[in-house]
């Protein structure tokens, strides 16, 4: 597949996501401006969150803006205390839901407790109050439900099964499994994360879909 055949699949990925070196800025710049007609928010830490969320509701034929449901990329899960601030009962008040990777847990728990939310102790507490966890990441939860012939199918349709298998024959990467080069590969650039976070949740069987992601949309 030639280059300009390639752009052109990922611009049509993307048509109305912002992207760029602003984009993360932008994304949470463009939820918040919905947020006053919002009946509930979904906090989750970036743009590749937001696109798998809103991915994820369109197969299941859920309008997000008519249930009003509003999800903010935050900008990573440091932030996440001030936004909990900004909806939760010491601001707007609104019902707040979130989704993280398990790196970022111990964010989410200690915001959770300040903002009054409650005080988590274990990840089934944080599921009671709708605040969801990926391991490791949404990529890696992903990935493992998709599985490699889903995947390389995907990566030959949208052009980029050649630069995978150039990353697959590097010395640093050759002996490691598919799994973690797949991560590698998506993790080389923003724009391809959040691609292949539409991708990958528009191609799953609703069946094989990481519960994460539905059990946050099903709280909402």
């Amino acid at each position: 597949m030639d280059r300009q055949r390639r752009e052109k699949l990922a611009e049509e990925v993307l048509h109305g996501y912002v992207s760029g070196p602003d984009a993360p800025i932008a994304a949470t710049a463009a939820a918040l401006a919905e947020v006053a007609s919002a009946q509930s928010i979904v906090l989750v830490e970036g743009v590749s969150d937001q696109i798998a969320l809103e991915t994820l509701a369109q197969r299941l034929s859920r309008d997000l803006s008519e249930d009003g449901v509003v999800i903010v990329p935050i900008g990573g899960a440091q932030a996440v205390e001030r936004f909990l601030e900004r909806f939760g009962p010491n601001g707007t008040d609104h019902p707040v839901f979130g989704l993280c990777d398990a790196g970022e847990e111990q964010y989410f728990r200690r915001a959770l407790d300040v903002a009054g939310l409650g005080s988590p102790k274990t990840r089934t507490d944080m599921e009671d109050l709708g605040f969801f966890v990926c391991v490791e990441d949404l990529e890696d939860e992903l990935i493992r439900a998709a599985g490699r012939e889903l995947i390389e199918q995907l990566l030959d349709d949208n052009g980029d099964l050649s630069s995978f298998r150039t990353l697959q024959k590097q010395f640093a990467w050759r002996d490691r499994d598919f799994d973690a080069q797949m991560r590698r590969f998506l993790g080389a650039g923003a724009r391809r994360k959040s691609r292949y976070a539409h991708l990958l949740v528009d191609a799953l069987p609703l069946e094989r879909m990481p519960a994460p992601l539905s059990d946050v949309l099903a709280r909402t």
